[in-house]
């Protein structure tokens, strides 16, 4: 048998028998206890619940409505709308498996990314990661104009990926982050 059950924003669920149902949702498993149900929601309540299925699939031939007649004819109406509704089957835990380590890629000469080109904000780090000091984090967000989270990103995919570089990253005396190429 399938219950339903109704959240304060109006959505309905179905469920398979014995299956757990979310505190505070309000259930119902036929018409005539959704009627009880609905014997003190306000009306309104009833048009957006059913304005909530018009036009949704699998309710695609259902039209919006601003009231009904009366609480006998809405509810009836939500009723066969709602047997719809198909439960799913909670998914059950899939067999843990154990995960083989990836080898690690080789860089190859046909592989080898692209070198920076002139003047480009890859160009411009590479160039700010070669000094001996390195370069800080702020000083790599100066010449980008980019978010830290987006320079951090790019030495580790761009530079450290892609490239295949080693980037060192030390922590200055004043306790900025600090990173430059590593010499071979």
């Amino acid at each position: 048998m399938t219950t339903f059950a109704i959240d304060t924003d109006n959505t309905i669920t179905a469920y398979l028998a014995g299956e757990a149902i979310p505190e505070g949702e309000a259930r119902f498993t036929s018409e005539k206890e959704l009627m009880k149900l609905a014997a003190t929601w306000p009306a309104e309540r009833l048009v957006e619940i059913w304005n909530g299925f018009a036009g949704v699939p699998p309710f695609g031939a259902l039209k919006p409505v601003k009231k009904f007649t009366d609480r006998k004819t809405a509810v009836a109406r939500i009723w066969k709308a709602v047997q719809a509704l198909t439960p799913t089957a909670a998914p059950q835990a899939a067999p843990v498996a154990t995960k083989k380590a990836r080898a690690a890629k080789e860089t190859t000469d046909g592989d080898a990314a692209k070198p920076a080109r002139e003047g480009s904000k890859k160009a411009i780090v590479l160039e700010l990661l070669r000094r001996p000091e390195g370069a800080t984090l702020a000083d790599i967000m100066s010449a980008t104009g980019w978010q830290p989270h987006s320079v951090r990103g790019f030495i580790s995919g761009a530079l450290g990926k892609k490239m295949g570089l080693t980037i060192e990253s030390v922590k200055t005396p004043d306790g900025a982050r600090s990173y430059r190429l590593k010499t071979q």
